[in-house]
């Protein structure tokens, strides 16, 4: 073979979900789409950018506004998301503190490369969204997966991290609310992880791209008021609907905007300038009056397909507070169709309920044979159809 994969591509982990989505894709290929395949498994909220933003997109076209921009992001758009934090959250964040990225992957991949040495070490929750752990072991760092259960909404608290605390470890990547579990932390241990990572020198990450589908005021808040270290990672993709346009951002301790700005220049140049057009237009009062319409929407289907479970073997331990997902224990569902665990289950409801669900081994090893995660980023027509079709096949 004349070329060796590195060693870094080599101990990256497949995206189980993009495996369902490929084998239900095949299934439909084969056997045609009827009855329609009602997919469960992608983190993608049905919802397109609103009509403000499309229109933005191509009056920015039109204009010639598609050229190079600042590394950092143009300067409107850091002001706009300023703006958004005192308005929605009362967080005062100085636009020079925000930074324009090619999606939350971006922003994760700069803050990892610029704060990671090599041998460095992050705590992360297990279950969690298993791209974080791949971000920092690009970095040459090591991501330390600490179990975490339905008793603590199936996040980290202060203790454990002060128990597992090491002499590699650099901080911690937390992300509220969660994917897969849509459970988020509680302000008040929130804040007493940052305490302890704090009085450790350390860094506190905190991945918050599903902070806007908040549905319960008493965690809907950013990690922003603990103080200007606080490293917080957001995007357009979710709350804003803009997925494919791939444009997120950071906001970052000032100190680190120099640094994070020559990581920009170097490996991305600059975010898309027409995405970057588009999303000044999502701050307008009529889009964000139509996104807390959509994020109403996303709770009512919660609310929908959440109670049914139960009643299909399928119990949800913890209920989700924001995002749009469903972490479902499947152990007894799965013993009725003869399952062996949850990779089984989930194939079991492709192949004879046309229905894609992403498996637990996506997002960790504590106990990830027991769980399948649910996205309700559907119709609700499709969920009720979805819940049908799961109690005629588990019948």
């Amino acid at each position: 073979m004349p070329y060796r994969p590195s060693e870094r591509a080599l101990r990256t982990s497949p995206f189980y979900v993009m495996e369902v989505a490929k084998a239900a894709e095949r299934l439909v290929a084969e056997r045609g789409d009827q009855p329609p395949m009602i997919y469960l498994n992608i983190g993608e909220p049905d919802f397109t950018a609103p009509p403000l933003v499309q229109q933005a997109a191509i009056a920015a076209i039109s204009a010639g506004q598609t050229q190079y921009t600042p590394a950092l992001g143009i300067m409107p758009l850091r002001q706009a998301i300023s703006r958004w934090y005192a308005e929605r959250f009362g967080v005062a964040v100085a636009a020079e503190r925000v930074v324009i990225t090619a999606g939350a992957s971006a922003a994760l991949q700069l803050a990892c490369l610029a704060l990671l040495q090599a041998g460095d070490e992050m705590l992360l929750p297990d279950p969690g969204y298993p791209c974080n752990q791949q971000f920092v072991q690009a970095a040459d760092a090591r991501a330390r997966l600490l179990p975490v259960g339905p008793e603590g909404r199936f996040q980290l608290d202060a203790q454990c991290v002060a128990e597992h605390w090491g002499p590699q470890t650099r901080g911690v990547l937390l992300a509220s609310p969660s994917n897969p579990t849509g459970t988020s932390l509680a302000p008040s241990e929130l804040a007493a992880i940052h305490r302890e990572v704090k009085a450790r020198g350390g860094i506190t990450l905190v991945d918050e791209i599903y902070l806007g589908l908040s549905y319960d005021s008493a965690y809907g808040q950013t990690a922003l008021v603990l103080g200007e270290d606080v490293i917080s990672i957001n995007s357009f993709s979710k709350y804003f609907n803009m997925t494919g346009w791939r444009l997120g951002w950071l906001v970052l301790p000032a100190e680190l905007v120099a640094p994070v700005e020559r990581l920009c220049q170097n490996l991305f140049i600059c975010p898309s300038a027409i995405a970057q057009r588009a999303a000044l237009a999502c701050f307008a009062p009529e889009s964000l009056a139509e996104y807390e319409r959509r994020r109403d929407v996303f709770r009512q289907r919660r609310d929908l397909f959440l109670p049914q479970l139960g009643a299909l073997g399928l119990e949800v331990p913890v209920a989700p507070d924001g995002a749009f997902y469903i972490w479902a224990d499947c152990q007894e569902a799965a013993r009725r169709l003869g399952a062996r665990d949850s990779w089984d289950f989930a194939f079991a409801l492709l192949e004879r309920a046309r229905i894609a669900v992403a498996p637990g081994r996506d997002f960790g090893h504590n106990g990830m044979e027991r769980f399948v995660r649910f996205s309700i980023a559907n119709s609700s027509e499709n969920l009720q159809q979805a819940i049908d079709r799961m109690r005629a096949l588990l019948a």
